[in-house]
């Protein structure tokens, strides 16, 4: 099979272009790659895989599962348990074992409602 070399007929569209406009053609086409990415990360999580994303912020284990079975429990899975303990360390302006710590202790978990709300 010959595959159709398309390389001369790309190279002459993207001559046309600016510096300017090559970027923003990088970047229209780079979202177009990661939306999806982004859709099926959001759409296809699971305990198991929340705790992980923790565990790779430095968070201990038995803190990882707590914040997870909370944000289980107050429908904030879908949002990312890394995401929450995101946010509250941007407001308690603390590291992320601190700030998972916290929330782990029934702390902060308003901070993450104000933003997202609660299924409970």
């Amino acid at each position: 099979m010959v595959r159709e070399d398309t390389f001369d007929h790309a190279h002459q569209y993207l001559m046309g272009l600016t510096d300017e406009e090559l970027q923003m053609r990088f970047w229209h086409l780079t979202q177009e790659i990661v939306d999806p990415l982004v859709e099926l990360a959001r759409t296809h999580t699971s305990p198991s895989i929340e705790r992980s994303v923790l565990m790779r912020m430095g968070i201990d284990s038995p803190t990882c599962g707590a914040v997870v079975a909370e944000c289980e429990t107050r429908g904030l899975l879908g949002h990312g348990a890394g995401h929450v303990v995101l946010v509250c360390m941007r407001e308690w302006d603390c590291d992320a074992p601190t700030a998972a710590a916290n929330l782990a202790a029934g702390k902060g978990w308003k901070i993450a409602e104000a933003k997202w709300g609660s299924a409970r």
